[in-house]
């Protein structure tokens, strides 16, 4: 049975990925270490983990496998769930596959050496769009789809 993961810390899009959630009836796993509305879904399940880091990563990651398709934009998580055969999305609705993890990891790294040996060369990069949005929703209908048949 496919189930929606959602790696909670910092998503812009939680709302959205449960409106898809309940309209394709998939469980929505919404996880974090604490501080979120709990949904009145009865798809929805709110999973707290304890403080620490990576904490809910690592529990997506001993979780998420094929079939299912998780919501993040922690580039080491989303390698790991692609890895188990997940489908993943960012949350601006861009895919990643195992066509393109190696890349968009060896960017991550790269992006943070730099960040790391120029102390200036802050910043969080572009805020997030109305299109990112549309393009969230319109990716993840399509992978509900996609990991449902």
């Amino acid at each position: 049975m496919t189930t929606l993961y959602v790696d909670a810390d910092a998503c812009p899009v939680k709302a959205e990925a449960e409106k898809v959630a309940t309209r394709h009836k998939v469980p929505m796993k919404v996880v974090s270490n604490g501080g979120l509305r709990l949904s009145q879904n009865p798809l929805v399940e709110t999973v707290i983990v304890p403080d620490g880091p990576d904490v809910a990563d690592m529990w997506i990651a001993e979780r998420a496998g094929p079939g299912d398709v998780v919501i993040t934009g922690d580039i080491p998580l989303a390698a790991k769930c692609v890895e188990a055969g997940a489908r993943v999305l960012k949350h601006n609705g861009e895919a990643l596959t195992a066509a393109n993890i190696g890349n968009v990891l060896a960017t991550r790294d790269l992006m943070t050496d730099l960040r790391a040996a120029d102390p200036f060369r802050q910043g969080g990069g572009k805020g997030f769009t109305k299109a990112d949005r549309s393009r969230f929703l319109d990716a993840l209908e399509r992978e509900l789809r996609a990991a449902k048949s």
